[in-house]
């Protein structure tokens, strides 16, 4: 399969603004706080509880935006869609449990050579193939299974500091609840409610902690730390194959999917190139695999003139640059929270896809496999050194081979 040409004529910077309105600027604003509020807290959640230290967060987070921003940028302007890329938080969860038995070069490793089979799958046309090898309900069990934990974690928060996660909770239901009545609270996402509720809670019980300098001590622009890879097999085989399909079949999968919805032709395979050379880029600075988001593409779709979707796009794509160019001030600010304050912005983060996972894994097909993967994972016992997470995907998959082979059939007959 070709790769899909650009849209001809390419939009100039009159025609961006003729395109442009209070709209999509609004709603490139609401995607972007979405971006940089719970996906960042996940990853400070993940590299804090892996060692990783400050500056590493900080050219993780300058990589998730700066590098993806100008992909962003690219894509938005060449084929007039809104294609904001950012990283995968699936794939940024499946870190988490790596990070204890494998450096940190290693890992990096990983994500480049992640990047280096997405781009040879994107040139060869065998993205939709590659998408339909594992059963998407045993690909979500393994997500479940690794997504419990922030679900927990959101408990736990309530549980360790009440007065600042518990406030978050009620703000995040309260507007879930009110958004589709209220008219005033339908502009504001719940889970920037809840982050500007647990802001005001630590503000007022003095809970900022302005070790090391404080904000004062933080640089002002990013400092990229380039991490030199080291290849190890258990770092391949734990990461490179769970990495890949977060990115293709889960994230990927839900950008196409709400493109489609919103009347967009997203094409599939530039993208998996693009998501393959983003991915090697990224890597170099310590950022987890490139994708194509679905949350802040759906917020940027959801309302206007389709052929003026694009501009949001590129809107986000300059408020992503401007966030990493200053991520070691931002990186420092939530350091400097309490640990509840991001384990609860987190959880609240994951919920709804915690619940997706768990619905597509459970509703139908391939139930058995799922649960297997979901258990294997949630036990979260290395075998031969390489992660649960690997080994769930690989038994599941067998067990539902072996018991399950019915709905192999019928998956087949229904088409990928």
């Amino acid at each position: 399969m070709p790769l899909e040409p650009a849209h001809r004529p390419l939009p100039g910077p009159r025609q961006i603004l003729a395109d442009s309105g209070s709209l999509y600027l609004a709603n490139a604003i609401i995607g972007f706080i979405f971006a940089a509020s719970g996906p960042v807290a996940i990853i400070l959640a993940v590299g804090s509880n892996g060692g990783l230290s400050e500056s590493a967060l900080s050219s993780w987070i300058f990589g998730a935006f700066f590098l993806n921003g100008l992909i962003t940028l690219l894509f938005c302007t060449l084929y007039r869609q809104p294609l904001v890329f950012f990283w995968t938080i699936p794939g940024t969860v499946l870190v988490g449990p790596a990070l204890g038995h494998l450096a940190w070069p290693e890992v990096i490793g990983a994500f480049l050579a992640t990047g280096a089979l997405m781009f040879v799958l994107g040139l060869s046309g065998w993205v939709r193939r590659a998408m339909s090898a594992v059963p998407m309900p045993i690909v979500m069990g393994m997500v479940a299974g690794v997504f419990l934990r922030f679900g927990l974690g959101l408990v736990h928060a309530v549980r360790d500091d009440f007065w600042i996660a518990a406030p978050m909770v009620v703000a995040f239901l309260l507007l879930s609840a009110t958004a589709a009545w209220a008219r005033p609270f339908r502009f504001i996402p719940p889970l920037i409610g809840a982050l500007i509720v647990g802001a005001v809670a630590v503000a007022l019980l003095g809970k900022f902690q302005s070790s090391g300098g404080g904000l004062v001590g933080a640089h002002l622009l990013a400092q990229p730390e380039f991490v030199l890879p080291v290849f190890s097999w258990r770092a391949m085989v734990e990461l490179v194959v769970p990495l890949a399909i977060t990115v293709l079949v889960v994230q990927n999968g839900q950008g196409f999917a709400v493109l489609d919805a919103a009347g967009h032709k997203a094409p599939i395979n530039v993208i998996t190139v693009a998501c393959g050379a983003g991915s090697m880029l990224a890597a170099l600075v310590g950022t987890v695999s490139t994708c194509l988001t679905g949350p802040v593409n759906a917020i940027i779709s959801a309302s206007g003139e389709r052929h003026r979707h694009y501009t949001a796009g590129l809107a986000v794509g300059v408020f992503a640059l401007a966030f990493g160019l200053l991520a070691p001030v931002f990186t420092r600010l939530m350091l400097a929270t309490p640990p509840a304050f991001i384990a609860a912005l987190a959880g609240l983060a994951m919920l709804r896809v915690l619940q997706t996972a768990f619905n597509v894994s459970f509703r139908e097909r391939f139930t058995l496999g799922a649960l297997v993967t979901f258990l294997v994972t949630v036990a979260d016992v290395p075998i031969f050194h390489i992660g649960a997470p690997f080994w769930g995907l690989v038994i599941g998959y067998a067990v539902s081979r072996l018991l399950e082979r019915k709905d192999f059939g019928t998956a087949a007959s229904k088409g990928p």
